[in-house]
């Protein structure tokens, strides 16, 4: 099926007046006024309503879609969780991958996140292909795709003629689109809208391709584990410690509950994020910690991401996103730390 850009648009705009029960809230990628190096605007996920410049296209937004569904910082409460019905549109193959991820943390059968739970159950996601690649992308390298593959409600690929050839994914997807059939006209997909979704999606394979190819490395992450801790400490050297990388990182999930009551009339629990790249990170009362050493704590993110992850939830903690190679305050390219325990290597480290 093929839909008209502008229709689409046109249609989120008008979705909580003409559908019976309707999603209070659509939320959709829309340009800052950050700027990259290379002078393309950042995007974040806004509410529509507001005169920003909403866009589909592109390469994924600053921060991760998980921040929508795992809330950084949030009062505990034994009451029921309330909150609109959503779609949020935009989303990237890197972003869903992270969320099939947490779904296996956050929702299984020994534990229950009752908070994110909720709001998986309360979102439509709306996918979109890349249609760029952004500076640390590099989805390639852990056997990802600028495009999805599952894990979405609708998955929109652009075409030339600004439309987008529509796939549905789920029932939710379904009831949506035939709401849209209502007020918009549709046409029928062919081998030849196929063939132009397939080229498209190879053009950006091989710009990663490109863009990585210096970066390529085995996928025996085993080897991790094996890797000497002067290669580790050299990595690390120049890491302050910061937990940037993890608070940005779409699978990360990590907290801290802190007891903020005043007084016996106000019970009060919060749970924020927490980053194992923290000095107090699994500090014990006595004052030890596991990983007192900054390569220590930098070396054990990497084996979460690689073996950890992998061994508890058959999936690798890696998206290949690059938001904290984005992040660092230290430049610390992720892509290249891994390459470089992985193979072993270590140059010595310049005094200043």
């Amino acid at each position: 099926m093929i839909i008209k850009k502008e229709d689409l648009f046109n249609f989120f705009a008008t979705l909580t007046e003409t559908h019976a029960n309707p999603p209070q809230e659509i939320i959709i990628p829309a340009h800052s006024q950050w700027r990259t190096d290379d002078q393309r605007n950042f995007k974040i996920f806004k509410p529509t309503g507001a005169d920003d410049n909403f866009t589909l296209d592109g390469y994924r937004p600053i921060f991760p879609l998980k921040n929508l569904f795992y809330i950084t910082r949030e009062a505990l409460s034994t009451k029921t969780y309330e909150g609109p019905e959503r779609i949020i549109a935009g989303v990237k193959a890197c972003d869903l991958k992270a969320l099939q991820l947490l779904d296996k943390a956050l929702i299984n059968e020994d534990f229950v996140d009752p908070s994110y739970k909720f709001w998986r159950q309360k979102t439509i996601l709306i996918a979109s292909d890349c249609t760029e690649v952004g500076n640390t992308c590099h989805c390639i390298l852990v056997d990802g795709k600028p495009y999805a593959e599952q894990g979405y409600d609708i998955n929109l690929s652009p075409l030339q003629d600004d439309t987008y050839l529509v796939h549905i994914g789920s029932d939710k997807g379904q009831a949506l689109v035939d709401h849209f059939r209502k007020s918009y006209e549709v046409r029928d997909n062919s081998d030849e809208t196929q063939n132009q979704v397939d080229q498209n999606r190879q053009q950006i394979i091989e710009q990663l391709q490109e863009q990585n190819r210096q970066y390529d490395r085995t996928k025996t992450y085993d080897t991790l584990k094996a890797a000497r801790m002067d290669v580790w400490k050299q990595s690390s050297a120049e890491c302050i410690g910061c937990g940037a990388c993890t608070n940005i990182c779409p699978t990360c999930y990590c907290l801290i509950l802190n007891d903020e009551s005043t007084d016996a009339a106000m019970f009060k629990k919060v749970r924020s994020l927490d980053s194992c790249q923290l000095h107090g990170y699994a500090r014990v009362a006595g004052g030890a910690s596991p990983r007192p050493k900054m390569e220590d704590r930098f070396r054990h993110r990497y084996l979460c991401k690689f073996l950890y992850m992998q061994s508890n939830f058959d999936m690798l903690g890696c998206t290949g996103c690059g938001r904290c190679s984005d992040a660092c305050a230290a430049e610390i390219e992720f892509r290249e730390a891994t390459q470089k325990a992985l193979f072993n290597e270590n140059k010595p480290i310049e005094s200043n």
